[in-house]
């Protein structure tokens, strides 16, 4: 069903039940959807936990229709949210009765300069492709290229480029963002500083981030790219931390693997335009188990992930729950939470086609407030990303053991990078926020004051 007068016609094939609170809406540029396939779309999201169905989906045809929906929704008590690839795990984009709207619609790009204007539903693949013809690119990227852009940055956006550039979030000039009040908003470090210091990194809880400004840096051509291995968590953490620090990569990750003889732990490192005359200055003086090189070109090796993800797909584990886990620890307690987890995993506690991340982050390359990060300058990403895959343990028994993990991580110092599956009430939030919740919760209530953005964070 599509709304474009202001008192439409409803097609009654698609049209809103008796009760439904969508009966009668202003005029929009795009289109409001009841239709039951439209519904089914927005009513899971990738970890496949929670499954709530809301009454309406949004189609915006403009940043317009959503600040026109989003005041319709709180004039009548409605809740909302917004919605990019649904890449969350624990429902966090989901509204029971209430209104998604499917920001992937708001795709345009604009390139000037050293800067893209870009709509929150464009896809960072599509971004670098529009990008790179210019010899340009986003300076940060996460792993898995088909995210919306809208989508990571209200999560803080992680990747192997952060010991350079910091997270997503700290690329950002300016947003475009409509609150919970229906006023769309423009915010920078300048301009409404605090709405843009809550919406980076936010959750959607002080807006729906329509809009981002984002730098761009020039592009290499090629990557020389390492893959490096360690036999235990000490070794890997340790040579880590000194990379990391020395700024010898552009690019640095690391990941534990399961073999037959226990745990193994892997570097990926990369230099942006390198050869095989640095290979002596760049990993000449490590100390490795064995070490692999090829040279790739940049967006091959930014979207090496595309072909594992085909391959999940095709086997079916894609499609499975995915209850993750993601955290930060401290420098000083990372190997030993690290080496306690692992040791105590039991076969099928995490699936067997997860993804276990451990690299370093510079908490100083990283400006903004959120994500909320361990107060050392050195930090670790810890990432469980499990899937309850067929002999494996249920979905709801690793929900119960992220939570016993992230009790772990606290108590060590640590902190969670919130967009896996945890089950968190108010205080453990607070917790969680620290010293910036209070400016947190006076941003929520000066910009959503009626509390209707994105309910299924469950902060407030």
């Amino acid at each position: 069903m599509t709304s474009r007068l202001p008192t439409p016609q409803p097609d009654p094939a698609a049209a809103p039940g008796a009760d439904n609170p969508f009966d009668t809406v202003p005029a929009l540029d795009g289109e409001l959807c009841f239709d039951q396939a439209a519904l089914d779309a927005v009513s899971t999201d990738f970890g496949g936990l929670v499954h709530q169905q809301a009454a309406a989906v949004l189609r915006p045809g403009s940043a317009e229709d959503v600040a026109t929906m989003v005041r319709y929704c709180r004039e009548r008590g409605l809740k909302v949210a917004g919605r990019g690839q649904g890449h969350s795990t624990n429902g966090q984009a989901q509204v029971p009765s209430g209104l998604v709207i499917e920001l992937s619609a708001l795709d345009a790009i604009e390139i000037h300069d050293d800067t893209a204007i870009v709509g929150s539903g464009v896809l960072w693949s599509t971004l670098v492709r529009a990008t790179l013809p210019l010899g340009l690119t986003p300076p940060a990227f996460t792993d898995f290229l088909e995210l919306s852009v809208g989508g990571t940055l209200s999560a803080g956006g992680l990747g192997g480029q952060i010991g350079r550039f910091g997270t997503q979030v700290d690329n950002v000039l300016e947003l475009q963002v409509v609150t919970g009040e229906g006023e769309i908003t423009t915010c920078s470090p300048t301009e409404r500083p605090d709405l843009f210091r809550a919406s980076l990194g936010g959750l959607g809880q002080c807006g729906i981030i329509t809009r981002a400004t984002l730098s761009l840096v020039r592009a290499p051509r090629t990557v020389r790219h390492y893959v490096l291995t360690y036999p235990t968590v000490d070794a890997i953490t340790a040579q880590q931390a000194r990379l990391i620090e020395e700024g010898r990569f552009d690019y640095l990750v690391g990941q534990a693997l399961p073999t037959e003889a226990g745990w193994t732990y892997m570097i990926e490192a990369a230099a942006y335009d390198g050869t095989a005359a640095d290979d002596a200055r760049l990993t000449g003086d490590l100390e490795y188990a064995t070490v692999e090189v090829q040279d790739v070109p940049y967006f091959d090796f930014l979207n090496r992930l595309a072909p594992a993800v085909d391959a999940l797909r095709s086997m079916g584990e894609w499609q499975r729950p995915h209850p993750w886990y993601d955290s930060f620890l401290p420098a000083s307690t990372v190997n030993t939470v690290v080496t306690e987890t692992l040791s105590g995993l039991k076969a099928g506690a995490i699936g067997a086609t997860a993804v276990i991340l451990l690299y370093p982050v510079l908490t100083a390359k990283c400006s903004t407030p959120l994500p909320v990060m361990p107060d050392e300058d050195l930090v670790y990403l810890f990432s469980l990303l499990k899937v309850s895959s067929p002999g494996a343990d249920s979905a709801e028994e690793m929900v119960a053991a992220n939570r016993i993990q992230y009790d772990a991580t606290r108590d060590a110092g640590g902190c969670w990078y919130p967009i896996g599956s945890v089950p968190l009430t108010k205080d453990d939030w607070a917790g969680h926020f620290g010293s910036f919740w209070a400016e947190f919760e006076t941003a929520r209530h000066r910009y959503d004051p009626d509390g209707i953005l994105t309910p299924g964070q469950r902060i407030f």
